[in-house]
Order: C-alpha cells, then sequence, then structure tokens
C-alpha cells in the first residue's frame, strides 16, 4: 500500500495561509498598511476600486526595500522583525507574521513597485497566483507602492462569499479609522473610485478624531491620561451626548495596536453608570501603554486579540481612569434615565395619544370590536402548547377578592371578555383571569407592532410624510456619509424626504408622520445609522426593514411609562391582531405564559 502523506505545494500552502488572515478587500489593507507603517511612512496613500474587489493599491513613502528584500518579502515565513523566538514576546512592530504579502499573492494578481533612498533605481516586480512573471528595475519614489488587482480571482468560492460593494468598503473604512487613528502623526489619504474619501494630514489625536468622526463630536470630547506603575492610559472618551446603541465607535489600542476586548469594553461602560442610559454605548478612543512582557500579541491570526498578564488590574485601572476624568470635567449623574425619561415620555406621550396623534388610540374602536378582537388572538393562545383559555372557579373569586372595587373591561361567558390586566413595574403586563397566566413585555410588543405597521403602510403605499416647517441640515463624517447615500431610497420609502447637499451633508424636508413631535430628524437619522453599522444583526433584514426596526425600537414605549387599562388592551389586541406577535423584530419574546400547575411547582419545591 503506498504513502498518503505528502508535502503540500507552496501555492496550495499559501492559500491556506491566506484563507487565515485575508477574508476580504480590509484584510488585504490592514496587511498593507501595517507594513507601511513598519517602514517608517510619514504619508500613506490608499487607493480602492469596487471596494477593492478590482484594485487595491497603497503608496508609502517609508524606507523601500532592496532587490533582493523585495523578492524575499514574497516568500513564507519572511520578516525582517523576527530573528529570535523570543522576540516573539516582545513585538514592538504592526506587521510581523512574515506571511502577509505571500498569502495576499497566492490568491491575486500583485505589483511591487519599491525604492530605497540610497537606490538611483527601484525595483519591480509582478506576481500572479505564487508565481514570480518579472522582476526588473523601474524609475519610481522613494518607498513602496504595492496593487492587488482581481482579488480571489483563482478561488471562485471566497470571492462568490464576497458582500455588496457598500458592505466591503464598509469594512475598508473599519480598518482605515483603526490605523489612521492609531498613528496620528502619519499624513493618511483614501480614495474609492477616483473620488477622495478622506485626506487626513499629520497632527495631533484630537484633530485625527474630527477629521473622522466630524466636527460635531469635538466640544464632547474628554481627554483622559493616567500613569501608573503597570499601565498608562492616554486619548479619549465622549460626553454621553456622543453615546449611540452601536458599538461601531469604540476604540481600545494596546502599544498602538488594536484589539477587540468585550472586558475591556465593559470597563469602559461601566464608568458611565447613572449617566449614560443602559441601552447606549460610550464613545471612546483610549490608548494603553504597557511593557511589552506583559502581554501575549501572538494568540490570533488577525492580531486583533491579546492576553493580558492581570486583566482584571487592567479592568480596575481603566474603569477608574475613565471615571476620573468625567469627573474632572464636572460630567455627573444629572437625572435618573429610568425614571425621568420615563415620566418625560410619558407626560408628553399622553397628551398626544389623547388628541389621537399616535400610538394605540389612533385607531379606536367601538366595544363590539375590541370583542372581536379578543376573540382572534384567544385562537392564538389556544396554539400555544399547554395553554388554556378556560377560566376556573377559584381564579374568579380570587379577582373579585384580590382587587375589590377593580371591574373586568367585559362581562360575558366567554373567558376571554372576562380577563383582568394589570401592569408589573411599569414594564410588563400582567393578564389574568384566564387558566393561565400571560406576562407581555410592554416595550417588545409595541415594536412589534410599530414594526409591522410601518412595513403594512409601506405595502399598501399608504406611508405619509410629515413637511418640516424649517428644513434641517444633517452634517455626517464621511464613514456615515457613505452609508447614508446607499440607504436614501429606503428611507424615502418609509416616509422621509430628504437629500444629498454636498460635502457629506445632508438636507431633511420631511420625516414620516409617526414621528412627529416625538423624535427629531437627526437624532432619528443617526439611531439609523447605528443599526446598519452594528455589523451583527441577528436576524438577517432588508434595508426598509433595517430602518423600520431603527424606528420602532426609538418610537415604542419606555420602559418605565405607566399606561392605562385601555392602552394595555388595546397593545394586546394589537399585537395578538400582528404577523408574528410571538417575538420583537429583534428576536426578543414580547410575551410567556404560567399555568397553575407551574406556579403550585414552585412553592412546593
Amino acid at each position: 500500500m503506498s504513502d498518503i502523506i505528502r508535502l503540500l505545494p507552496d501555492s496550495i500552502a499559501n492559500q491556506i495561509a491566506a484563507g487565515e488572515v485575508i477574508q476580504r478587500p480590509a484584510s488585504v489593507i490592514k496587511e498593507l498598511l501595517d507594513n507601511a507603517v513598519d517602514a517608517g511612512a510619514t504619508e500613506i496613500n490608499v487607493i480602492v476600486k469596487d471596494a477593492g474587489k478590482t484594485i487595491i493599491q497603497v503608496q508609502d513613502n517609508g524606507s523601500g526595500m532592496s532587490p533582493t528584500d523585495a523578492r524575499m518579502s514574497l516568500e513564507r515565513h519572511a520578516t525582517s522583525k523576527l530573528k529570535t523566538a523570543e522576540d516573539l514576546f516582545d513585538i514592538q512592530t504592526m506587521g510581523f507574521r512574515g506571511e502577509a504579502l505571500a498569502s495576499i499573492a497566492a490568491i491575486a494578481h500583485m505589483e511591487i513597485k519599491t525604492r530605497r533612498e540610497a537606490d538611483a533605481i527601484g525595483t519591480r516586480i509582478l506576481i500572479e497566483g505564487s508565481v514570480v512573471t518579472a522582476q526588473e528595475g523601474c524609475q519610481c519614489p522613494v518607498g513602496t507602492s504595492i496593487i492587488v488587482r482581481n482579488l480571489f480571482y483563482n478561488v471562485p468560492a471566497r470571492r462568490k462569499f464576497l458582500k455588496s460593494d457598500p458592505v466591503e468598503m464598509r469594512h475598508i473604512l473599519d480598518e482605515f479609522h483603526r490605523l489612521s487613528l492609531a498613528f496620528e502623526h502619519i499624513q493618511f489619504k483614501l480614495f474609492h473610485n477616483d473620488q477622495e474619501v478622506y485626506n487626513l494630514s499629520a497632527g495631533s489625536l484630537r484633530n485625527r478624531i474630527i477629521g473622522i468622526f466630524g466636527k460635531k463630536v469635538n466640544e464632547h470630547l474628554v481627554p483622559v491620561e493616567e500613569d501608573t506603575n503597570y499601565v498608562n492610559f492616554a486619548g479619549y472618551i465622549g460626553k454621553p451626548k456622543l453615546g449611540k446603541k452601536s458599538r461601531g465607535e469604540q476604540f481600545i489600542f494596546v502599544n498602538r495596536r488594536y484589539i477587540r476586548s468585550p472586558y475591556l469594553q465593559h470597563a469602559v461602560k461601566s464608568a458611565y453608570e447613572e449617566i449614560l442610559p443602559s441601552d447606549q454605548h460610550p464613545f471612546y478612543v483610549l490608548f494603553l501603554a504597557i511593557d511589552a512582557e506583559k502581554i501575549d500579541v501572538n494568540v490570533h491570526p488577525t492580531k486583533q486579540e491579546i492576553k493580558f498578564e492581570d486583566e482584571r488590574i487592567i479592568y480596575n485601572y481603566l474603569r477608574v481612569a475613565c471615571r476620573h476624568a468625567l469627573g474632572k470635567y464636572s460630567i455627573m449623574p444629572s437625572l435618573d434615565f429610568d425614571q425621568e425619561v420615563g415620566l418625560n415620555r410619558s407626560t408628553s406621550d399622553s397628551s398626544k395619544r389623547e388628541s389621537g396623534d399616535i400610538g394605540f388610540s389612533s385607531h379606536q374602536r367601538d366595544q363590539h370590536q375590541e370583542k372581536e378582537n379578543i376573540k382572534k388572538w384567544g385562537a392564538l393562545l389556544q396554539s400555544i402548547e399547554g395553554f388554556s383559555i378556560e377560566k376556573t372557579e377559584d381564579q374568579s373569586s380570587f379577582i373579585s377578592e384580590a382587587a375589590p372595587g377593580i371591574e373586568n373591561q367585559y362581562t360575558d361567558t366567554d373567558p376571554l371578555l372576562n380577563i383582568f390586566t394589570t401592569q408589573l413595574w411599569q414594564r410588563y403586563i400582567v393578564v389574568t383571569g384566564l387558566a393561565d397566566m400571560l406576562v407581555i413585555d410592554q416595550r417588545a410588543a409595541h415594536e412589534r407592532v410599530l414594526f409591522e405597521s410601518l412595513l403594512n403602510d409601506l405595502k399598501t403605499e399608504k406611508t405619509a410624510t410629515q413637511k418640516l416647517l424649517w428644513p434641517e441640515t444633517i452634517q455626517c463624517n464621511t464613514g456615515d456619509a457613505a452609508i447614508l447615500r446607499e440607504i436614501i431610497p429606503s428611507l424615502q420609502q418609509l416616509g422621509f424626504d430628504l437629500a444629498e447637499f454636498g460635502h457629506d451633508a445632508f438636507i431633511v424636508h420631511g420625516i414620516p408622520a409617526i414621528m412627529t413631535h416625538l423624535m427629531a430628524a437627526e437624532q432619528a437619522i443617526e439611531d439609523i445609522l447605528d443599526r446598519f453599522k452594528e455589523g451583527h444583526q441577528k436576524i438577517e433584514m432588508k434595508p426598509v426593514e433595517k430602518i423600520a426596526f431603527a424606528l420602532a425600537s426609538n418610537l415604542s414605549r419606555p420602559r418605565g411609562e405607566l399606561m392605562t387599562a385601555e392602552e394595555m388592551q388595546q397593545l394586546i389586541n394589537q399585537l395578538m391582531a400582528s404577523d408574528n406577535p410571538y417575538t420583537s423584530p429583534s428576536g426578543r419574546k414580547t410575551f410567556i405564559t404560567f399555568g397553575k400547575e407551574e406556579i403550585l411547582k414552585r412553592f412546593q419545591s
């Protein structure tokens, strides 16, 4: 029997290596930018076409390479940054794997032009699928220019799984933001399809943040600067005004290297206790400087996860540093969001509900219609395994004895017309009077009702737009503007009347009628953009559905709001009449049920 184990050809080995570090065009840009930074560049240009699927070019004015070094850089495990195994635990550079260029060359057509300052002419190398097809002298400026064409041309399965150009471009922007924030002393430019996207001049970190996220963040930045004998902190955190529902604008760098760490993210979030709503996330760009011997960066192919020698002490120091910065600039708790926001919303919304503007009372029905609705959702409840709508004698007597003076909404032989509703902790609606008890999450239920209402209006072409008396101008940062341009048609479908105004600005002439008096246009657009930037949506949604979800989430009843018996009844009716009454658009349960036997068992255990 012949032997079956053999060495892989270099071309296949390089493609396997590419699979570990090159998932999409953004991965190529990250690797090339790392190398440009390590080459000591002070100016770096990134040029992409078709979101990097056609062309990716990174130019730098760094040290350049000799003809021999340029050729050696294409070999696997070839690097100028490591000499011994011990060097792995004292890494100060960005790109050190020694396989990035080899991996990229294995799955694309690549051209390298490079020249050192001491050389009269440079070197040009052409590579196709790991094969060097040409190497010759050429005229080129000092530094290195690498062009990557037709990414994944020889791995069609990988190319097929690339997303649309706007999605891939957002990933490219993410990588560009991270590198440009980490090295504010380097000038960065980004061009897409011959259009300048960013032109970030070298300067201070504050100016770099403003250049990326827009001038509006300037007045809301709080400097952080703390030195300890274990780790040093520097950077900026945002005032609560910059809080958003997505985590997109959160950056932690360790020794100038961007990392992902939910543990440290939680440390920063905990510093905002009592001054930021629990469903929002703070803005921050933070740099940790720590002895390289106390961390291990070589634990993940993309190097975005690291290990700390003592993660708990980093957590505590980081939380205290952020808390101290917030206190130093007198950013103290000024209100209780759970109570004050709920109270304000309740007060303002109640008047609107009375006038029939929004919410549940906008479709008033007579008692006969209410009875018909209740009977409909009774059929739905009966379809739930184990749930019973039959009312028992002990339940009837319990309600009359425990709640004297409170009359049921209806008196009828049908048990569904003798239910009793009450509000629990101003968060849940408890429905009793049946054999089983129903507990409804009022916010999740309202989200579902509003979400389906928006989509139904879209289907029936009944979407209403409320014209603004004075149009609003919204100034976006470059990344947000790119997303907004993409979703303008979907926004218009749902009732927004807006158009591009130039220089990353947009003008809003009208908003969906459902938003009237409830939400500013700019805030609504920001929340919608956050939804598109999340990147980890549990449920795949179309653009118009994401927008409807964002609106439903923001317009739904906040927890802590009091509801009348009529409002609770109407919410139940509308929920049970929806196409999917079981979950909110995000997948959270809208209600749960408790049977008598289950409750008795809990007391007997």
